[in-house]
């Protein structure tokens, strides 16, 4: 039985041909492109595989509309406003109106919004919800669809993108931590499927034996989703021993709310029996109880210069795929002190 997830890149591996001549061979309109014995050849791949293709990226029009389509995974991470405030503001600047949307992290949604900008023929996409292995997306790009990635990666770095440096950011916390005296860092990490869990995950396990420390298995709990209930569910596995970490990275700001919250129920004071730190600095975060330590990245110049890439694409269709990295700066506040002496009972 043919599998769901066969692409057009499936098919033209298949036929030993380049995407986009598989995609003109088998669309009506542009197969007089291409030579019989290649449409032919592209079609018994197609059938063999069991191909069906995209057709919301096929209704995709080469006629520019001067609307551009972004896509974020949760609107209600404050994290996203002002990336988005920095596309629209360079999108606008030169004549683009922005139409934006919110996948609430379901693929089925995602997949609907992508029809919908497609059919309303956007010049574009700049989209913050990939995954590291993106079908959806990957397809998209295949079709010719101009797409830049912000605050996130694919995996083989194949479409343009605008992320900050994350291993950076990620020793820099270590390397905090460290001089404060703290041995057992307990991690939670991000989603997996993510590069932003993915990256800091593993830049928290290098920068830990950069600095001669040893990552226990037991200090690390993966996190589903970048959410504060999600940061509560890992953070009760991480304290929920006696030999606890005496101090936690969490790999985004949402999930070190859930840390405090569950410290607070577990009597713990922050930061005089546990540090936290997290990553971002999301809007309001200095605002908590004791504001939070964390790792700030440009969110508006993240945003400006997705936009900016995505410009370059559509005036110049051939621009080589950059992946850009934006410095981040480790803000240094009241979650985090040095390591006091403690009983463990």
């Amino acid at each position: 039985m043919p599998k769901d997830t066969v692409t057009l890149r499936d098919v033209a591996d298949a036929a030993g041909v380049h995407p986009g001549t598989a995609s003109r061979a088998l669309n009506e309109e542009t197969k007089a492109l291409v030579r019989p014995e290649t449409i032919e050849r592209v079609l018994a791949a197609a059938v063999s595989l069991g191909y069906k293709p995209n057709l919301l990226a096929r209704s995709f029009k080469t006629r520019r509309t001067n609307s551009v389509g972004i896509v974020i995974p949760d609107i209600n991470n404050p994290l996203f406003p002002p990336m988005v405030r920095g596309v629209e503001d360079r999108l606008f600047q030169d004549g683009y109106v922005a139409l934006l949307a919110n996948t609430e992290n379901d693929p089925d949604r995602q997949r609907r919004i992508f029809e919908g900008m497609v059919d309303r023929r956007v010049d574009g996409l700049v989209l913050a919800t990939a995954r590291r292995q993106d079908i959806g997306v990957e397809e998209l790009s295949e079709m010719g669809i101009p797409i830049v990635l912000f605050n996130r990666v694919v995996e083989d770095g194949r479409l343009a993108s605008v992320s900050a440096d994350d291993a950076i950011g990620v020793r820099m916390v270590v390397e905090h931590l460290r001089k404060l005296g703290h041995e057992r860092i307990g991690h939670v990490a991000g989603p997996q499927s993510l590069s932003t869990g993915y990256a800091r995950y593993n830049g928290f396990v290098s920068a830990m034996a950069e600095t001669g420390a040893v990552v226990d298995p037991q200090d690390v709990v993966f996190a589903e989703t970048f959410s504060i209930a999600e940061g509560e569910r890992c953070a009760a596995a991480l304290l929920g021993n006696a030999d606890r970490p005496s101090a936690i990275f969490a790999g985004n700001d949402m999930l070190a709310l859930g840390c405090y919250s569950v410290a607070e129920r577990a009597g713990l004071a922050c930061p005089e029996d546990l540090s936290i730190v997290g990553f971002n600095d999301m809007p309001f975060i200095d605002r908590v109880n004791p504001p939070l330590t964390t790792v700030r990245i440009p969110h508006y110049e993240l945003g400006l210069r997705a936009a900016e890439l995505l410009i370059a694409r559509l005036r110049y269709p051939d621009t080589p795929v950059e992946v850009v990295q934006l410095a981040p700066e480790l803000v240094v506040r009241g979650s985090t002190a040095p390591v006091r002496d403690r009983v463990v009972v």
